[in-house]
């Protein structure tokens, strides 16, 4: 079978005809992507798949036009370009979705960096500040008893005393730090057990209550109605402790602590309720962050326990824990303070 070579003219021609056809789609096709810039990517993907296939499309049937393809030959095309396109639209916008949502996922992983970046640096002032403020008092109390400017029996007992004071405020700061280091390291180990969470709010309600006394706060704890979780017992000793000591820092003297608890469909739950006044709706979502310490509602009376100060851990700490544990802890603002509720999975039967 002879085959003629394709005169020049005929090249040129079916050139100019494809290179019109083409240009005839992309210049409008340009124009709606400028136009389409702040859509989604998964519009800017369509849109360049349906340009290429719609100048492929043009530039067939300006040829057509130009009577090199017969009309036959003209229809398969069309057919098989149709095809060739709703395939590439459908594969397109598939991976549009797929490169949207890591693109998402991405950008809200640089959100969280950068969250975690500024919680380490709020950090960092807290624990500096707290540290040095007990380190300078501890100092200046040890070098007057060690110069023998204070000498009376009763000075230097209340020194004693408050250095005691201090160097346990400084021990449960390290011991905070501690425990959160664990958990965002992922290295805090559960043993889950059938815990009785009466018996653990019993325990956490009798070991703070004399700082409660001290404050004239009242610990007011349901007798009756408290379920068993699988939990950690000293884990979860820790969360109530925690709350309660939260919970006695921001409540002024002479109101009331109430710990509630129960059982629902979701699991083992209980409740601290405290007087502090309620929480801005704007700190709500911000009350479990590392360092975090609320404002004028929330900012600790001075007292003579020393329990206000702390590193802005404990909460975090409670968050982490109770997470950890496959749970869930949320506030809520009510009457006069606000309601720390921590639901926990049940013991299974």
């Amino acid at each position: 079978m002879e085959t003629g070579r394709v005169p020049v003219r005929d090249l040129v021609t079916m050139f100019i005809s494809a290179l019109l056809g083409a240009l005839a789609v992309a210049l409008p096709g340009v124009v709606a992507l400028r136009l389409l810039r702040r859509r989604s990517i998964v519009v800017h993907i369509c849109v360049l798949l349906a340009i290429a296939v719609l100048a492929v499309l043009a530039g067939v049937i300006g040829v057509a036009q130009a009577m090199f393809i017969s009309r036959h030959d003209l229809r398969v095309l069309l057919i098989v370009i149709s095809l060739a396109g709703a395939v590439s639209l459908v594969i397109g916008w598939s991976l549009g979705r797929r490169m949207a949502a890591d693109a998402m996922w991405a950008d809200e992983a640089r959100a969280r960096e950068r969250q975690a970046e500024a919680n380490r640096r709020d950090l960092i002032a807290w624990v500096s500040h707290d540290l040095r403020t007990p380190l300078a008092g501890m100092r200046a109390m040890a070098e007057a008893l060690e110069d023998g400017v204070v000498v009376d029996p009763e000075t230097v007992l209340e020194y004693h005393r408050r250095i005691r004071v201090e160097t346990d405020q400084m021990a449960r700061l390290v011991d905070d730090l501690f425990e959160l280091s664990r958990i965002n390291a992922g290295a805090l180990r559960l043993s889950l057990a059938t815990v009785s969470l009466g018996d653990v709010v019993s325990d956490a309600v009798a070991s703070a209550l004399p700082v409660a006394s001290a404050r004239r706060i009242r610990l007011v704890a349901s007798d009756t109605g408290w379920p068993l979780v699988r939990a950690s017992e000293p884990e979860l000793s820790r969360i109530v402790t925690n709350l309660l000591r939260n919970a006695i820092r921001y409540t002024p003297s002479d109101g009331t602590v109430t710990v509630t608890g129960g059982q629902d469909g979701d699991g083992g739950w209980f409740a601290v309720t405290d007087g502090c006044g309620g929480i801005p709706d704007s700190d709500l979502s911000r009350v479990f962050d590392v360092a975090f310490r609320g404002e004028a509602a929330r900012t600790p009376r001075s007292n003579t326990t020393h329990d206000g100060a702390g590193g802005g851990l404990g909460l975090a700490i409670v968050r982490g824990l109770v997470e950890a544990h496959r749970g869930a802890v949320a506030v809520s603002n009510v009457a006069g303070g606000c309601r720390f509720l921590v639901r926990l999975p049940a013991n299974p039967a």
